[in-house]
């Protein structure tokens, strides 16, 4: 018993002894504060300069960190570019594996609207064209990520858009989108069967949007042989691996909303997903959600390649519609809520405001002010910024909220109208033939420029090709390309390809009649009267920048100046839709169905249920019961041994 006593307390001071020993090593092994990775934070939390100060006149203007991740093509035929200048962030480094930004580019417009436009970037450094099953997803979501593997997408690009853009009032977007649900996919050159493949994807990603995509068929999908090129790299261009598709009926509203702020990094919880109340996004002039997934370079060597997820949210909120009776905008009155903190998981967030009209403030008024400054060339346009970083606590104040206001001051000013627009009708009288007129404007004063015109026409109008016509300043205008795919009834719709040359200061039209084919009533909607939707033309065009656009010759302007060619870029790339058309088709009075067919149930519930009746019914002759008195009679004589009455 003494010696197991004193076993007990050499243990605990043996144990004790080891616990310090592994303290003092653990200390031992701590940066000091020396150490690099010390010395970078403690720089980080240093204040900034005070306004004013040379330091921050030195930091006032912040260049706009742009790459090129898309390879050059031929300038013959319109192609895309990477997005617009000032929507792009950096790519990240090598050492990086995942990256989220987020960013609010608001535009005040001439007209007293508001032109919001949110934009979230996902990069991931992955590679799922290797065929790597991947089971950690951290930033990207896991439901995109198993349809890229699943069914070797290369570029996906979709878009629930309700409104019409208003170019010739509101400018050119950012991003645009046609009304409706569109949709186009490039698959990789490993994929068999592409016609099924499409078909899967539809309904999988019907599942994941909540929206009507499964309705997508041959009937309403074609292959672009020019149109649509991959904005990604690579070099994939054969056009059998390319699907669009465009739903102009499709509705769109909260549904569609809460499964796309999902894939969302912090979801609606934090950031400047915030601001998206449905409530007041869609009690709007024009909203449009977005999904882009494309590959881009890793590195500025482009020798890894990584997936980047693009959401977007375009929304136009009218001075009228929003019932406020006076120009005066805040974060609160568009979207009924304030920032008070930017998602913890996004490497830079920040809202930038389009000051370029307001240079001395004359037109509104910005509260609260920010020194910094970014200048970017946005669709050929150098535009002023001003920028407000979220990731600053300094940016929400002490009251740790941040509410931006614009006050008008003047009506005055007239907006830089686009260089490229177009616009489309169906003219024509009666149910059985007509016309499609598409108007493209090139509103350049000196400068032509080609365009791409892409028309997917249902297979119940009956294109006549041969009445085709292209006219610009009523001479014909001979197209250099043309690509055309005649439909099927009832399998695939018409498919029309032009490269048309647009003469500077003008507008040409293409023309082609059609004739109205007759329907099966079961193919006809729930509300045949009301018409069908045909799809927006496409058009692609590389437009000449408006910053090396010289429209006069003034004495005050260096002569050197003139002399040299301009830095910027010449071109840029714009994609322009057009309205959907309404055509109404031949539709039978389905009020004389109806009436057969009730009359019909009429007669055959009298006639048949009689005759029902008088077969299977069986006839009995029942005595009528006795009265009370005889009843009570029978019982006594029954009580008396006497034979009833």
């Amino acid at each position: 018993m003494a010696a197991r006593s004193y076993r007990s307390p050499a243990l605990l001071v043996i144990l004790c002894s080891l616990s310090l020993l592994i303290i003092i090593n653990a200390q031992a092994t701590t940066p000091t504060p020396s150490s690099p990775n010390l010395s970078a934070d403690t720089e980080a939390e240093t204040p900034k300069a005070a306004p004013g100060t040379a330091v921050e006149q030195d930091k006032q203007w912040e260049p706009t960190d742009l790459k090129e991740t898309t390879p050059k093509k031929d300038a013959a035929v319109p192609t895309e570019s990477a997005p617009p200048p000032g929507t792009t962030a950096s790519s990240t480094g090598p050492h990086q594996k995942e990256d989220f930004q987020e960013e609010l580019v608001i535009r005040p417009l001439h007209s007293g609207d508001i032109y919001a436009s949110f934009q979230f970037r996902t990069l991931w450094e992955t590679d799922f064209m290797k065929g790597k099953k991947v089971s950690h997803y951290r930033l990207f979501p896991k439901s995109l990520g198993q349809v890229i593997s699943k069914f070797s997408v290369r570029e996906l690009h979709i878009s629930f858009t309700q409104g019409y853009w208003r170019t010739m009032q509101w400018g050119q977007p950012f991003l645009p989108a046609p009304p409706g649900a569109e949709l186009w996919v490039w698959f990789q050159d490993t994929v068999t069967d592409v016609d099924g493949t499409w078909k899967e994807l539809t309904n999988v990603l019907s599942g994941i949007f909540c929206a009507s995509l499964n309705f997508i068929d041959s009937t309403n999908t074609v292959q672009p042989s020019a149109s649509f090129k991959p904005l990604g790299i690579g070099n994939v261009t054969d056009h059998r691996f390319l699907r669009y598709a465009t739903l102009p009926r499709e509705i769109v509203c909260t549904e569609n909303l809460t499964p796309w702020k999902k894939l969302l990094p912090c979801g609606s919880k934090a950031g400047l997903a915030v601001l998206m109340k449905s409530e007041k996004l869609f009690h709007s002039s024009f909203h449009s959600e977005a999904v882009h997934i494309r590959p881009v370079c890793g590195d500025p060597q482009c020798k890894a390649m990584s997936w980047e997820l693009r959401q977007t949210l375009d929304v136009v909120f009218d001075l009228h519609t929003s019932g406020q009776g006076k120009r005066e905008w805040s974060l609160f009155k568009m979207f009924a809520r304030t920032l008070t903190d930017a998602c913890p998981l996004a490497s830079t967030s920040k809202i930038y405001v389009d000051i370029t009209d307001n240079p001395e403030g004359e037109q509104f008024e910005l509260t609260p002010a920010t020194p910094l400054l970014s200048q970017a060339v946005v669709l050929g346009d150098r535009r002023t910024f001003s920028v407000y970083d979220l990731t600053q606590a300094s940016t929400f104040g002490t009251m740790r909220t941040f509410n931006l206001q614009i006050k008008w001051k003047s009506t005055e000013g007239d907006m830089l109208r686009p260089l490229l627009h177009a616009e489309r009708y169906v003219a024509g009288y009666g149910l059985q033939t007509g016309e499609i007129h598409t108007l493209m404007y090139n509103q350049h004063p000196y400068r032509s420029f080609p365009v791409l015109l892409l028309d997917s026409v249902p297979w119940y109008l009956r294109l006549y090709v041969h009445t085709l016509t292209v006219t610009s300043k009523s001479k014909d205008n001979k197209p250099s390309y043309i690509h055309y795919q005649p439909s099927k009834d009832r399998i695939q719709p018409h498919l029309l390809e032009m490269l048309v040359q647009l003469p500077p200061n003008s507008v040409t039209e293409v023309t082609v009649q059609f004739e109205r084919a007759l329907l099966k009533w079961t193919e006809y909607t729930p509300d045949p009267n009301h018409g069908f939707y045909v799809g927006s033309s496409v058009v692609s065009a590389l437009v000449p920048s408006i910053v090396a656009m010289d429209t006069n010759n003034t004495q005050g302007r260096p002569l050197f100046s003139s002399f040299f060619p301009t830095k910027e870029e010449s071109s840029f790339f714009i994609r322009v839709y057009t309205e959907p058309l309404l055509v109404n088709l031949p539709t039978p009075d389905f009020s004389m169905p109806y009436n057969v067919i009730c009359l019909t149930c009429t007669v055959v519930a009298v006639g048949y249920g009689s005759l029902y009746n008088l077969l299977t019914r069986n006839f009995q002759i029942e005595e009528p019961s006795p009265g009370l008195a005889k009843r009570i009679a029978n019982v006594i004589r029954k009580m008396r041994g006497v034979p009833p009455l």
